[in-house]
């Protein structure tokens, strides 16, 4: 029994030696030996792509850098301002009206064209007088008739041959008749629209034929020849200014043009509702080129003078924050200390002030000598490189006159 069971054990084991051998098999081998090759030289490639990638990587990122902005520049210098005080204001003429007619009636003449000289005393629209005429001219030929009695009364009166009392009737209706002439005459000058001093007349506002009422709108008239300038300054510098003082006044429409004038009248009162005080200044008129109505800017000159250092509008960068500039200067990258230095810029807070023209007044947070970008601004960061280039700066000018496009 035992030798049975000997035998089935020997077999079996031989058959799982068979079945050992046969999974170790010459071809097994060679598969899995590839695989493994594989799979090293996969990784192998891996690790080669990444650590070329990374060198590239750092090459591109030493050799790239970005050109310089083309930018101009202009170094600042502190100058002194003349203090003045900025308002708006209006121009009235000195001499100026809209006639119109006292007495009511219907236009007759019109002795002018819309827009030309008048002289004083002149007669620029008769209204019609035809029953005032034929009222004077009873009232003169009444006058005269008078007048005759008159005469002969006070013959009469000499040699005693009349009575005092008839003497005084025909001397008090002499009188009466001569009044009443006169104020037909009147009455007929009333219906004439004179000018009341030399002038320019406008556009007349009536038509021949038309019934006028009295006080009527005919035409306006004005003497151009000086202005009125009425404008208003904050209480606080009521001490600031007074009458003589100097006053310049530019117009937007007239581009470059500066007119001199001076404080004439501080009114006395200031305002309850707007706390300002009233001025009006005086300005001629020789170029004939100031119109009624006018809008102008005011500035006051004052005694005092700020230090300030003026730079153009072009070079400010504004923003909520803060305006700013950037200066212009040598400098290093922070991330290559060993490199050469560059020309670059500088982002720099500044505190504005007054503007005059193209320029405006910097009162803090530039240096006299410093030179700041003043055009290209817009293409600039902090530490950006830059190169300077001159050759078309942009226009600062106190009084700047653009060319008309």
């Amino acid at each position: 029994m035992s030798e049975g069971h000997d035998e089935i054990r020997s077999r079996y084991s031989s058959t799982a030696s068979q079945d050992v051998a046969a999974d170790f098999s010459p071809a097994m081998t060679i598969r899995g030996q590839v695989l493994i090759a594989a799979i090293i030289g996969g990784v192998f490639i891996l690790a080669l792509a990444g650590i070329k990638y990374l060198q590239i990587a750092a090459a591109t990122a030493q050799a790239f850098t970005p050109p310089p902005e083309a930018i101009t520049t202009s170094i600042v210098e502190e100058t002194s301002w003349q203090r003045s005080l900025n308002a708006v204001g209006s121009l009235s003429p000195v001499q100026g009206v809209t006639l119109s007619n006292e007495n009511a009636g219907t236009v007759a003449k019109i002795n002018f064209e819309n827009g030309s000289n008048v002289e004083r005393g002149q007669i620029l629209v008769e209204l019609d007088t035809a029953v005032e005429e034929a009222n004077l001219r009873a009232a003169e030929a009444q006058s005269v008739r008078t007048s005759k009695d008159l005469e002969r009364y006070k013959s009469l009166k000499a040699q005693n041959a009349t009575a005092v009392s008839e003497y005084d009737r025909a001397q008090a209706e002499n009188s009466e008749a001569v009044a009443q002439a006169a104020s037909i005459r009147a009455l007929i000058e009333r219906k004439r629209v004179r000018a009341p001093f030399s002038g320019k007349a406008g556009i007349r506002h009536v038509n021949v034929g038309e019934y006028l009422r009295e006080g009527t709108g005919v035409v306006p008239v004005h003497a151009l020849d000086s202005f009125y300038v009425n404008f208003s300054l904050p209480q606080q510098t009521a001490g600031k200014v007074q009458v003589g003082q100097d006053v310049n006044l530019t117009i937007d429409s007239l581009t470059g043009k500066v007119f001199s004038a001076k404080i004439v009248a501080l009114d006395p009162n200031i305002s309850e509702t707007t706390r300002n005080l009233s001025l009006q200044g005086l300005v001629q008129n020789t170029e004939q080129l100031l119109k009624p109505g006018m809008f102008v800017k005011v500035s006051v000159i004052l005694a005092e003078r700020d230090l300030v250092i003026p730079i153009p509008l072009t070079a400010i960068n504004y923003a909520p924050y803060g305006d700013s500039v950037y200066v212009v200067e040598k400098m290093k990258d922070p991330k290559n200390p060993d490199a050469e230095e560059f020309l670059g810029v500088r982002q720099q807070i500044i505190r504005l002030g007054e503007k005059r023209g193209d320029l405006v007044a910097v009162m803090s947070g530039l240096k006299s000598g410093e030179q700041i970008a003043t055009a290209g601004i817009f293409k600039l960061r902090p530490g950006a490189a830059v190169a300077v280039n001159n050759d078309f700066k942009p226009g600062s000018s106190l009084n700047p006159t653009p060319a008309d496009t």
